[in-house]
């Protein structure tokens, strides 16, 4: 590998694709806003990953797999730029990466989201950022915390791109937000928020949980009540590992009996400073709808990622003769329209009803053998991360990593091109009462 500096900080590059590694975007106390860090003198160092925020392992783990070993700490508000070696005038089209994991896990500096195949085959520059997560980014409690410090972090990042992305090569008047599950209803929250008016001007909306919402500020802070009651101290002095351990119970609790309730408990919270109410949210959306090109869609068995694995009821159900299978199917089937695939098209109309260009797409399943099907999550390994990163992960078997990485060139061409130009080429637009949806892979 070879050292590239730019920006004041070294990189590594190779085969092209240089990567800027554990950029620090801001600073926060616990349950305090972010606060975007001064610039820096000399060259430093940026080769190595930052820390994710404090997180027990992730429920999808039995399906997606797990990442490689990754540091964790509330100090965590750093992001990661990947970019092609060689610039271009004007600057490379620029995606900001939001992950998901229903808001208590994940982090932009993981393997699995390593962006270089995505950079190297597009000609894009990607930025990965990670942000507070559960009780620490999105917990509101009165006294303690407003809520929506996640949310800020999100808008802070964004900020420190239009701000600096220029050095590494990227066009700050060219940026499309991204995200996934929760870092796709992250994007949804973002189209509505003033704060976020110049920061992109096109998004993709990846599986995001239309169903579940926000929370209300009630809702809020009733789950904030719980969490209070489960860690039975001053959350502000508190050890992180109690916090987290407390987090976990909270969501045990709230997830009810049998754990038939998957809604994350901690969200972004709407009718605030931060994220207006529905009437306004759409307001703003419809306005910026005209000039902020989407593309949204979804998974064609979204809930297959949550009940086909190891789950308390669905294991039961799995096993009665002759209607259990039935069950479990129409159960995804159902919930999964609820939560996922209705709300994809309600929100193209929203926005083609506004005048806005919305492509829409949907993920079936990557091999008939595969034993999750075209569940939550199954484009991931199509577009970050090297191929053999998602070697271990069950919802790509039976695929070896060269077809891996082969059947996601399409995805990935078809991303570069939207973040580039804001369009599919020559696939059909979203229209209301006559959908165009683009299948993948």
């Amino acid at each position: 590998m070879d050292d590239v500096v730019r920006g004041g900080l070294r990189g590594e590059s190779a085969d092209g694709v240089v990567a800027f590694r554990g950029i620090r975007y801001a600073r926060a106390e616990r349950f305090g806003p972010p606060e975007r860090v001064p610039a820096h003198d000399g060259t430093r160092d940026a080769t190595s990953r930052g820390p994710s925020a404090p997180q027990l392992p992730a429920r999808l783990a039995s399906v997606m797999g797990t990442p490689a070993p990754f540091e964790q700490s509330e100090d965590c508000l750093t992001l990661t730029v990947t970019a092609p070696v060689r610039t271009v005038p004007g600057g490379c089209a620029v995606l900001v990466w939001l992950h998901g994991g229903a808001y208590l896990t994940g982090g932009g500096e993981w393997n699995l989201y390593d962006a270089d195949r995505l950079v190297r085959e597009t000609g894009i520059v990607v930025v990965s950022v990670s942000y507070r997560l559960g009780v620490l980014g999105y917990a509101r409690a009165p006294g303690v915390s407003p809520g929506n410090l996640g949310l800020l972090d999100q808008l802070t990042a964004l900020e420190w791109v239009r701000d600096n992305i220029r050095a590494f090569g990227g066009d700050p008047a060219r940026v499309t937000v991204a995200g996934q599950s929760a870092g796709a209803q992250s994007v949804v929250a973002l189209l509505g928020i003033v704060r976020a008016e110049g920061l992109f001007g096109r998004a993709i909306v990846q599986s995001a949980p239309f169903g579940v919402g926000f929370h209300r500020p009630a809702d809020a802070e009733r789950v904030g009540a719980v969490f209070l009651s489960e860690l039975g101290g001053d959350p502000r002095s508190a050890a992180v590992a109690e916090i987290i351990a407390a987090q976990g119970r909270t969501a045990m609790r709230l997830a009810g009996l049998g754990g038939l309730n998957s809604a994350p408990p901690f969200l972004p919270v709407c009718e605030t400073e931060v994220l207006p109410g529905d009437e306004d949210w759409r307001r703003l959306v419809r306005e910026r709808a005209a000039r902020t090109p989407v593309l949204v869609g979804s998974t064609a068995a979204e809930m297959r990622a949550f009940y086909g694995g190891p789950h308390p009821v669905f294991d039961r159900v799995r096993r009665m003769p002759v209607v259990g299978a039935r069950l479990t199917a129409a159960a995804e089937r159902i919930v999964g329209r609820k939560i996922f695939e209705d709300g994809v098209l309600q929100f193209a109309d929203l926005l083609t009803e506004s005048g806005g260009t919305v492509f829409c797409y949907r993920f079936g399943a990557l091999h008939p053998d595969g034993p999750f099907g075209a569940c939550h999550c199954v484009e991931l390994p199509l577009l970050f991360g090297a191929a053999d990163d998602w070697r271990a992960a069950p919802m790509v078997r039976p695929l070896d990593p060269a077809r891996l990485d082969e059947l996601g060139a399409r995805t990935r061409r078809y991303w570069g091109e939207f973040v580039r130009t804001g369009s599919l080429g020559d696939q059909p637009r979203h229209r209301p009462g006559s959908p165009a949806v683009l299948e993948l892979p």
